[in-house]
């Protein structure tokens, strides 16, 4: 098991940066997300790393970084050029011991989410 706690949210203006950061207590995973969830839609994959390799959705290709250390069990999620689409509660989460699947469902341990708003 494993306890999860997002940091970093905020508000910005748009084409500004925010660094998320996810520390873990507990177990450490392999494979790390971050989602992100806005006001009446669904909670939507944003970035995952597995064995150092980061995968990224299109909608965020290029303007955000996901980062592992996993000796200090943290995932970080620095992300830049901030658009309105991007607000919302961005969530890590740790996933299965031997994939890493960009299905919110197929993750077992979730941080309580940190809130990013994107306005001017």
């Amino acid at each position: 098991q494993v306890k999860l706690v997002e940091s970093g949210g905020g508000s910005v203006q748009p084409g500004g940066s925010l660094t998320l950061t996810c520390t873990g207590s507990g177990n450490r995973y392999a494979c790390m997300g971050w989602f992100r969830q806005a006001p009446g839609k669904e909670r939507d994959w944003v970035a995952r790393i597995w064995g150092g390799r980061p995968y990224y959705a299109d909608s965020v290709k290029g303007r955000f970084t996901i980062s592992q250390d996993i000796a200090k069990n943290t995932v970080a999620l620095q992300m830049n050029s901030l658009k309105p689409d991007d607000a919302g509660l961005y969530y890590c989460a740790a996933g299965p011991p031997n994939a890493c699947p960009a299905a919110s469902e197929d993750y077992a341990y979730w941080g309580q989410g940190t809130q990013v708003t994107v306005s001017s």
